[in-house]
């Protein structure tokens, strides 16, 4: 896990750090005074959530990142804000693309407070699943597609930084900052215009057989305990992740991630039987350790799925 705090009314060192932790910059401040500027990240490999808040009018300009940049505006504006063929400005509520990965850009952060989140690119094609040869998967637009999609995301990325990167010993559990990973990302994808393609090909029907979906839930019965993608288990089924998520669709009226899900529950329900109560193990470390992060969610799922409590069984009440 990663984690950084910067605080500084040095508009140089300031200079230099956001250089540092985002992308090379040049920046100025159009406020007489005070320039302090106050930053704190948590992050793991693939995603970084940073809170700022800067006490002045600054400019910048800003290299490509060659990552996912997302702001989310809780205080101030941010004004100006340019790249290649976007010009705009953002108010407190606002949820937006800062620009795609291999572009720069400019404006000016006006007294604001707010959230910057960095995710890999390539975590975008794993979730959507890009057909063969079509590339990665790109964002088309730097706004949401609509204000309930854009307040979804802000919830994603607020859950991401008070229930998993808050915490190091859950961010460094593998399994869950993959699955935390590819939720944020399939977030972004609902939220923004993109590539993705929404519905498979002919040859992706065709190869949405039952022998092809039997090889899949074994690869998902084998690697529970494991990272894994929709990507993963479309190569061990030898089909494109499209292929994959149709026969989901189709056979079993869900998604592959939404099984992956339930056959990790069934891990923890097993696990929750053979524990012995005394020995002193509790149920969220037994929740953690199959990729379930959120307590109170977890428990909802576990009791709608076994209709009871998992502290319940547990103890075998």
């Amino acid at each position: 896990m990663e984690t950084l705090t910067f605080d500084s009314d040095d508009l140089d060192v300031t200079e230099d750090f956001l250089s540092h932790a985002y992308a090379r910059m040049r920046i100025g401040s159009a406020t007489p005074g005070s320039n302090r500027a106050r930053v704190r990240r948590a992050g793991i490999s693939s995603v970084s959530v940073d809170e700022l808040s800067l006490d002045f009018e600054m400019s910048y300009s800003v290299t490509p990142l060659g990552r996912i940049c997302l702001c989310v505006v809780h205080e101030g504006t941010v004004r100006d804000h340019g790249f290649q063929g976007v010009e705009d400005s953002f108010g407190a509520g606002d949820v937006v693309l800062f620009a795609p990965p291999d572009l720069p850009y400019s404006g000016r952060i006006c007294n604001a407070r707010y959230n910057i989140t960095m995710l890999d690119p390539a975590l975008l094609t794993q979730v959507a699943g890009a057909p063969d040869g079509a590339g990665p998967v790109r964002l088309t637009g730097h706004r949401p597609r609509s204000a309930a999609a854009a307040a979804h995301l802000a919830r994603t990325i607020t859950h991401l930084r008070d229930a998993v990167l808050c915490d190091p010993q859950i961010a460094d559990q593998p399994l869950i900052a993959a699955t935390a990973a590819q939720h944020l990302a399939a977030s972004v994808l609902t939220a923004f215009p993109s590539t993705a393609l929404p519905e498979p090909t002919a040859a992706d029907r065709n190869d949405a057989h039952p022998a092809m979906l039997r090889r899949a839930l074994a690869y998902m019965d084998d690697h529970a305990d494991q990272p894994t993608t929709v990507a993963d288990v479309a190569a061990a089924a030898h089909v494109t992740v499209r292929a994959l998520q149709y026969a989901f669709r189709r056979h079993l009226d869900t998604t592959p991630l939404a099984h992956l899900r339930r056959v990790r529950l069934a891990h923890v329900h097993h696990d929750l039987v053979a524990a012995d109560p005394g020995s002193g193990v509790t149920v969220t470390a037994i929740a953690a350790r199959w990729g379930f992060h959120h307590p109170g969610r977890f428990a909802a799922l576990y009791r709608e799925t076994y209709r009871r409590a998992p502290y319940e069984t547990l103890t075998g009440d």
